[in-house]
């Protein structure tokens, strides 16, 4: 698949698209890549003034996320709640979680005047949706709600940790 048939899987929440990228490992740079534009297009769309400095920081922030986010997917996942048919390993959900990144393409609309909260919202409920699919595809799981469990477990251990430092 092409890097552009996987966004649109991603994007359409396609489990087949997930798969593939789940088994590819040359698609890990390619999730690098979504989680940079993502990254930056958020970063423009709650419209962040971009200097050199901001854009280095926003591009850092973004890319430690996907990385602290696929480790705690991974341990609470396959360590804490795994099923009897998950195998899975840190690249997996590198890629699948990297391209769950993919909705924020559209969070740069959020600074349009009027619809830019609707904006906003609607992307952050389509990442929510994206990424449950990509941990459920990469943990190999059977039902959809253990893995909106583990994204939501993850959520609160972020919230939590924002919220003492």
């Amino acid at each position: 698949m092409t890097l552009t048939s996987r966004l649109v899987g991603v994007l359409k929440l396609d489990a087949q698209a997930y798969e593939d990228i789940e088994h590819d490992r040359k698609a890990t740079a390619q999730a690098l890549t979504v989680v940079i534009l993502g990254s930056l297009a958020a970063g423009l769309g709650a419209g962040l003034t971009f200097g050199p400095t901001a854009l280095v920081r926003e591009t850092v922030g973004g890319v430690a996320g996907w990385v602290m986010w696929a480790g705690v997917t991974y341990l609470l996942g396959a360590r804490v709640w795994p099923e009897s048919e998950t195998r899975t390993d840190m690249g997996e959900l590198l890629r699948t979680i990297g391209f769950s990144y993919a909705p924020s393409f559209f969070s740069i609309f959020g600074v349009l005047p009027l619809i830019g909260g609707a904006v906003r919202v609607v992307v952050a409920l389509w990442l929510l949706a994206t990424t449950v699919v990509a941990v459920r595809q990469a943990l190999d799981y059977r039902s959809t709600a253990k893995a909106f469990q583990v994204v939501f477990a993850g959520w609160l251990i972020f919230v939590l940790i924002d919220w003492v430092s």
